[in-house]
């Protein structure tokens, strides 16, 4: 019962990570649809969304690295995880790129179109390094099992 209750959570918890992805990739593609008419689509919207929804669902519950011993430890020492790396910068660009799009959405800001192509190219970016994060990390567990 209460591994049933923890997995129950688990999902609560990853399906609330998922619908704040699909939020911001609906702000993301709020604004940059009004900044550029080509992309004012339901496709393009619905897309957004999809990838915020599968980029902080994969790619924010990043499962750790196994523990060590001490040999393999001090081997290990400077190098960085590509999984916790990725997700924690992709979390901070797809992130940055949906508060910046709300803050023009609320306060109707007629930004220049470089900045919506920068925010489009921040939250792609940042989106497709969370779902990378969550595919490494899965590969990564799937063979230590």
């Amino acid at each position: 019962m209460r591994l049933r209750v923890r997995k129950a959570a688990h999902l609560l918890e990853r399906t609330g990570l998922a619908l704040a992805g699909a939020a911001c990739g609906t702000f993301v593609g709020a604004h940059v649809g009004t900044s550029f008419a080509a992309l004012t689509t339901v496709g393009f919207l619905l897309g957004m969304i999809g990838l915020g929804a599968i980029g902080f669902y994969l790619g924010i519950d990043i499962p750790p690295l196994p523990f060590h011993d001490a040999e393999e430890e001090s081997r290990a020492r400077g190098k960085v995880d590509a999984a916790e790396f990725l997700s924690a910068f992709g979390t901070f660009l797809a992130t940055l790129a949906a508060f910046v799009s709300v803050t023009a959405v609320v306060l109707r800001l007629n930004l220049h179109s470089v900045s919506s192509w920068l925010i489009l190219i921040g939250w792609l970016a940042g989106v497709t390094m969370q779902i990378t994060a969550g595919a490494i990390a899965r590969l990564r567990r799937s063979h230590t099992h």
